[in-house]
Order: C-alpha cells, then structure tokens, then sequence
C-alpha cells in the first residue's frame, strides 16, 4: 500500500490522536507509537516492493518463454505478481491489502506494552479502517484526478510509457503539493 510520506505521517498521528480521546487507548510516548505504525507501513511498502522485484526477476528468467506465446508483459506480470502475492500472504487489491495493515496496526497496539488498551480488539481494528479507509480515499481521489489530467492532454499519451510515466509522477507530486502532502 504505496502512500505518500506525509500520507502515512497524517494516518498515524490520526489513529494516535483519536484512539486516544475517544479513550480507546493510552501511549506513554505518543510520538515514538506515532513512529512504531509509521514503521508497520514502511514494512508493507517493503513486502510489496519485494513482491515487484521477486515478479520482475522471473519474468526476465522467463522472457523467452513470453516470446514464444505472444504473451504482453504486462499480463504476464499481473499473472505472476498475483501467484507470487498469494504464496507470500500479500493482498493486491488496494482495499484488501488496507485491511491487511488495519490488522498490522492492531496487532502492533495489542503487542506494544507502552499502550494501554481499554477497549475490545475488534473495536480497535474498526476505528483504524475508518482511518485507513479515508486515507485510501483521499489517495485514490489524487490518483484519479491525476488520470484524468493526463486524459486532457491534446496528445495522446499511452499508460505505461516512458512518456506517461514521467507525466503521471510530476501530475502527482502537483496534487500532493496542493494538498499540502508533498
């Protein structure tokens, strides 16, 4: 679940904040918790960048075979990723893999001994995903008005390109910085 940095930071001080008026938990240090939930993303940005990379490395042992079959690289990687992210217990789908992290998240509360727990665990998770699921939200808000500026570009650009690919990343930075993320 690739979110921007300020992103996460806003994610965590919320969860650390609101958990704690509404009296579901207490941190002794709210701001090194603050950095322990920013650290469970840090560890789901690596898992699926390491789920990228290991989809990568056997595509390219395997791209002789592709060849052979008339099979384009990016359904290939779809197909492979997809394999490869069930045998390492990762969710693709944005909001399943943001269900995953709620669960991180959770289990890093009930765990941590800094925190003082005073409600129920299910109650706890469901807060999270309220958070989550606004912060996935607002993301995917940014990733489709970034898409739909690319549409309205008099050229036009396929998804994927070199081309593209620089566009969408300046696009984006744009967004985040209007919304004071970047």
């Amino acid at each position: 679940m690739k979110l921007p940095e300020r992103l996460v930071e806003r994610i965590a001080n919320r969860i650390v904040e609101e958990l704690s008026q509404e009296g579901i938990i207490e941190a002794e240090d709210p701001e090194l918790f603050k950095r322990k939930i920013i650290g469970v993303f840090k560890k789901a940005e690596e898992e699926e960048r390491l789920l990228d990379e290991k989809t990568k490395e056997i595509l390219k042992e395997k791209m002789n075979l592709l060849e052979e079959t008339d099979l384009d690289y990016r359904t290939a990687f779809k197909a492979v990723k997809a394999k490869l992210a069930e045998e390492m217990k990762i969710n693709v789908n944005r909001r399943e893999r943001m269900n995953q992290v709620a669960n991180m998240i959770r289990d890093l509360i009930m765990e941590e001994e800094t925190v003082e727990i005073f409600e129920d665990p299910p109650i706890i998770r469901k807060r999270i995903v309220e958070i989550l699921r606004e912060a996935v939200r607002e993301e995917e808000e940014i990733e489709r008005n970034v898409r739909e500026r690319i549409r309205k570009y008099s050229k036009n650009i396929l998804e994927g390109t070199p081309e593209w690919n620089l566009l969408y990343r300046r696009i984006y930075e744009d967004e985040l910085r209007q919304r004071g993320l970047a």
